[in-house]
């Protein structure tokens, strides 16, 4: 590129088109002495642009912009640009009113940026305009709040050509900490935790069905309905990796996961085969070992392939990698595999008598989703989406309870005949009341946080103590009675 304004002298035309761009990045209300900066500014930016044009030819074909996407989730909003071909671009942030700017060389949009949706998004409204004699795009978000942009191209994958990802950050978006399982202080009574994760999201659609009948629908249908089967259970709770149409990074899932202290992952999936007429529920288990069908590996290699499409930009373990080291040396991968089996087994039990089958036993594949050494993880199909016959009860609601209420069985067996140590579910097995249990005071106890912990009746603890007011002290030993 060349320098900026070298010895050349910028036109009266050229100056007036800046301080029209300038009309476009500053909107109505700005003082005159920011659009005055804006329009220097915007100056610089457009002869810097032309210079750039120069270098390569005005005759270079310009790119269409096919379409531009805006999706919301947790910590951040996600802009999605789809491209011809790849483009050069750069942005840069501005003040006084919140905005940051995007510019795209040789690049041509006629989109209609007014019917964008954006609740529940950093960005208050989308702004586009020519630059250069319409050579090159301007697009101008105004922002509802201060953000963080990280922005990343893509290569073309399976059905998406090329992309511009920009991610929107809120500036005080909390970093994510990872609680081992093994590092926590296990409670008496303490509820069995599922982890539930709907497969795809966002800009990875996953399996399309007929009817433009998308996988990442019908999961999330899925995976909330089997959400709320746990929360109403006694003895569990379940955590949602994504509850909305966002994408998750597979290495995010499994983080969340932990950091929820999950018990059992579950990743939910209902994919496409490369012929329509394969059909039926299977359920998956990691595998280092290789697959043990060419189904698996396929599925496997497939299903991996979701960062590429939901758009994840370069992956490094960093400094993470001495923490991976730590827990598959440490951790008891082998029981976590033999339990995940089993699981399995129990699964596919409940998933026949409400679907038909497409494996009779647990396959098991490189699966990077499942990749967490120290929980048990399943990938349940629930059906092959391109299967027509399949995908129209998968489009269903009923269809779709019958499946949730399958695999909740499954998992609910298995938690309650090998539930964890310290567990509600334990306790439940042990009998209740075949041992006494007593609890020692420490600090910061109340006796009505005892009584929820316990799942005892606050006045019947009391009672059962001999308590005539709420005082306890520090060190002081409660009996526990039976439920």
């Amino acid at each position: 590129m060349y320098p900026a304004n070298r010895g050349r002298r910028i036109s009266l035309g050229r100056l007036l088109r800046a301080a029209a761009m300038a009309m476009l990045v500053c909107p109505s209300g700005a003082s005159a002495a920011q659009t005055g900066a804006s329009a220097a500014q915007t100056g610089a930016s457009a002869a810097q642009t032309g210079a750039s044009a120069a270098q390569t030819g005005a005759s270079a074909a310009q790119t269409d912009i096919d379409g531009l996407r805006i999706h919301p989730s947790p910590g951040k909003t996600r802009i999605v640009f789809d491209l011809g071909q790849p483009v050069e671009y750069k942005m840069f942030r501005l003040r006084d009113p919140l905005r940051l700017v995007i510019d795209i060389s040789s690049a041509r949009f006629s989109s209609d940026v007014s019917n964008l949706v954006l609740e529940q998004t950093a960005i208050r409204q989308v702004r586009t305009a020519s630059r250069n004699n319409g050579e090159d795009i301007r697009v101008v978000l105004d922002l509802n709040e201060e953000v963080q942009p990280n922005s990343f191209v893509l290569q073309p994958v399976m059905q998406y050509g090329h992309r511009l990802v920009i991610d929107l950050h809120g500036k005080d978006q909390p970093s994510l900490t990872v609680a081992l399982k093994s590092q926590r202080t296990l409670t008496q009574m303490r509820d069995v935790i599922i982890a539930i994760d709907a497969g795809h999201g966002g800009d990875d659609p996953g399996a399309l069905g007929p009817g433009k009948l998308y996988e990442k629908d019908v999961v999330l249908g899925i995976a909330k309905k089997l959400h709320v089967l746990f929360e109403q259970e006694p003895g569990f709770r379940s955590k949602l990796i994504r509850e909305g149409d966002y994408y998750v990074a597979l290495r995010k899932r499994t983080e969340i996961a932990r950091s929820s202290q999950a018990d059992v992952f579950l990743s939910i999936h209902a994919d496409a085969f490369k012929t329509s007429k394969v059909s039926g529920a299977s359920v998956y288990a990691i595998s280092q070992k290789g697959a043990t069908s060419e189904t698996a590996r396929w599925l496997a290699e497939k299903e991996n392939m979701a960062d590429l499409i939901g758009g994840v930009g370069s992956v490094s373990l960093g400094d993470r990698e001495d923490e991976v080291a730590e827990i598959l040396l440490d951790l008891a991968q082998t029981h976590s595999l033999s339990f995940s089996l089993e699981i399995g087994d129990s699964v596919l039990g409940n998933l026949k008598k409400v679907n038909k089958l497409h494996k009779k036993t647990v396959e098991q594949a490189a699966f990077a989703v499942l990749k967490s050494p120290e929980i048990p993880s399943l990938l349940i199909e629930t059906g092959y989406i391109s299967n027509p016959a399949e995908a129209r009860k998968l489009a269903t609601r009923s269809h779709q309870a019958r499946l949730a209420n399958a695999i909740f069985k499954g998992v609910k067996n298995s938690m309650q005949s090998r539930p964890p140590d310290g567990s509600y579910l334990a306790w439940v097995k042990q009998g209740k009341s075949d041992e006494a249990k007593t609890h020692v005071i420490e600090r910061g106890d109340t006796l009505s946080e005892i009584a929820e912990r316990y799942r005892v009746p606050f006045r019947k603890l009391k009672d059962f103590n001999g308590l005539r007011n709420d005082t306890i002290r520090l060190g002081q030993t409660l009996k526990i009675p039976p439920g």
